[in-house]
């Protein structure tokens, strides 16, 4: 599904929104030491070790970039859902996941 630049702010806005609630929550019920930059296109968290994940929107190409400790994802938006190109990941089980390896937080998506 082809999508428009309009839509894909909408659609990348409404995750880096969500994640961004989702970090508050964690941080107040379980002390979660993580700090959340958001800036343009670009949403950092920085953890306690000072490890960092960072999402980015990539607008000519629509898509959403993730860089953590781990290695570096591109996600592009495929029947209602960001997907992982290499594996076929989805995009919020994904920034979860990393979150908890990471930082070893619980996010609530």
């Amino acid at each position: 599904m082809s999508i428009t630049d309009t839509e894909f702010h909408q659609l990348a806005d409404a995750m880096f929104q969500a994640i961004d609630n989702a970090i508050e929550v964690a941080i107040d019920n379980q002390d979660a030491d993580i700090d959340i930059d958001a800036s343009g296109n670009v949403l950092q968290l920085t953890f306690e070790d000072t490890s960092k994940i960072v999402i980015n929107k990539q607008e000519p190409l629509h898509q959403i970039w993730v860089a953590t400790k781990f290695g570096g994802y591109h996600f592009s938006f495929v029947e209602d859902k960001w997907i992982d190109q290499r594996n076929g990941g989805e995009f919020m089980a994904f920034v979860v996941d990393s979150i908890l390896k990471q930082g070893n937080i619980q996010l609530a998506l």
